[in-house]
């Protein structure tokens, strides 16, 4: 034995147990970005009533917390602001917290669709947008979105000037096609939850939101119609991310 190393049995640890570590580790990530994110709401994301009681009228009917959060619902709605979008398409209402968020973006005039897979979320949404004052700007179309997306192009309701994509993921190659199909030079196109707790970069995946998200990251990168980027985000929802491509060219 080397004269300098003690026996196993002799050998004393100290600190905690890697795995336990490694937990408290990321509690203490999680709170503080809970902690982050109510500092940023505190200062930049004032109190709204409409927005809290569409949380509470949610969380009420028994929907899924998944709406965006109060920060990320600001940035949808300065995004929507900054290129002037006056025809605004959501696929993926859920409770309509995003929806009011962006539909607030909206000059005189302007309109929104948002189309919604569940009857009951929509009925939900269209409380939530009542009380917000913003019924007679958005229009609210059930079914699946793989459907409604050709009936607009058909309607001739096209160009949006801005699109977001928060629905099922494993359909998002789909999403995307037609968000680009029914957008014009110009347009900016936002995907939420593209990061998937950091999934996204595993080739081997079996998870079919994954796969749908991956299958969608090539086909941005293979279009030469847009100039895309995206983004890895945590706070009181998590680690994810979201997307953005402008259409740059017709």
């Amino acid at each position: 034995m080397h004269k300098n190393r003690r026996p196993k049995s002799e050998i004393r640890t100290t600190g905690k147990p890697k795995a336990r570590r490694s937990k408290s580790r990321q509690s203490w990530f999680k709170s503080r970005w809970n902690t982050v994110d109510a500092y940023f709401d505190s200062l930049l994301v004032p109190e709204d009533d409409a927005l809290e009681a569409a949380v509470g009228e949610s969380e009420a009917a028994g929907l899924p917390a998944i709406q965006v959060t109060p920060t990320q619902g600001k940035l949808l709605h300065l995004l929507a602001r900054s290129v002037g979008a006056r025809n605004i398409l959501e696929i993926g209402t859920l409770g309509a917290y995003s929806t009011i968020c962006l539909a607030r973006a909206l000059p005189p005039g302007g309109r929104l669709i948002t189309l919604e897979f569940s009857p009951k979320h929509a009925e939900v949404s269209r409380l939530n947008l009542s009380r917000a004052g913003l019924s007679e700007i958005v229009e609210i179309r059930v079914g699946k979105a793989i459907d409604s997306l050709p009936r607009l192009a058909a309607e001739g309701r096209s160009p949006f000037d801005f699109i977001f994509i928060d629905a099922d993921k494993r359909s998002n190659p789909d999403y995307w096609a037609w968000a680009l199909r029914l957008a014009r030079k110009g347009s900016l196109i936002v995907i939420d939850n593209v990061v998937r707790k950091g999934a996204i970069c595993d080739p081997a995946s079996d998870d079919p939101d994954v796969i749908g998200t991956r299958r969608m990251f090539e086909a941005i990168a293979a279009e030469p119609r847009v100039s895309a980027t995206a983004i890895q985000t945590v706070g009181s929802k998590g680690y994810d991310g979201l997307a953005v491509a402008l259409v740059v060219s017709d």
